[in-house]
């Protein structure tokens, strides 16, 4: 989606749609492994953030919608496309990236996968308490989930990013609740035969936190502002050696 007047400056939206394809039968004598949580719902959530920008105002930056492919073998589709991108590197504000948004019903949190000290998490913080929610930070850091999805792609190359992912703090059961229901998934369903939707999926969730990238979006699309690592990031020093590109 072209942007009016910046177009040549970027935020991309992103999530992988390859799964686990076909595995060893389950105990029900299931083979395909659907991957709807993980990642089905970030599909779904990006083709509608596209939809609903291509049908209002024109941002000032440009907008990229894109799938990603083989996540699970490697962030490969994710490195080629950072290896290739449409706009140089350093004109890509941000990259917004969805992981497994929840089929369980709505959470008063939204989350990001792992601690990037980045200035896109205090975004997300802020968009989110608009909406009356709050974000939570990664639980599982030692899981290492920074470093497996596709926005570390772009993140050792220097562009500020994250991934976007439901919180636990659920209105039906809080805290507890919805941590039972992400360890039973893990256990249980996670790339296996049994991630697939069921009628049983309460979407509210999905839709709420869809709406909270929606709001980050909107406002990275139109600033002027570029989102930052902190100071001692990892990530930091590529960025920073891209500066001037952005001042001119």
């Amino acid at each position: 989606l072209d942007g009016s007047s910046h177009a040549g400056e970027a935020v991309v939206f992103s999530a992988h749609w390859d799964s686990y394809g076909i595995g060893q039968p389950d105990a029900q004598g299931r083979t395909v492994r659907p991957g709807a949580v993980d990642n089905a719902t970030g599909v779904a959530a990006v083709l509608e953030l596209a939809r609903v920008f291509a049908a209002g105002p024109q941002p000032q930056r440009s907008l990229y919608f894109v799938a990603f492919t083989a996540e699970e073998k490697g962030l490969l589709g994710a490195s080629y496309f950072a290896a290739h991108p449409p706009v140089p590197l350093a004109q890509v504000a941000a990259v917004l990236n969805i992981e497994m948004f929840s089929p369980d019903g709505a959470t008063a949190d939204i989350a990001s996968w792992g601690r990037g000290r980045v200035s896109l998490e205090q975004d997300l913080a802020g968009v989110a308490s608009a909406r009356g929610r709050y974000y939570s930070p990664d639980p599982d850091l030692e899981a290492g989930f920074f470093y497996r999805a596709d926005h570390f792609a772009f993140a050792r190359l220097g562009v500020p990013a994250i991934t976007i992912g439901a919180g636990l703090d659920a209105l039906d059961g809080g805290l507890e609740r919805g941590r039972a229901r992400r360890q039973a998934y893990f256990a249980n369903c996670y790339h296996q035969a049994c991630d697939g939707w069921t009628p049983d999926w309460d979407a509210a969730g999905l839709a709420a936190d869809t709406l909270l990238v929606y709001d980050l979006g909107l406002r990275l699309a139109n600033s002027r502002d570029w989102p930052q690592w902190e100071s001692g990031s990892e990530f930091a020093a590529a960025r920073h050696a891209s500066n001037d590109q952005r001042a001119n």
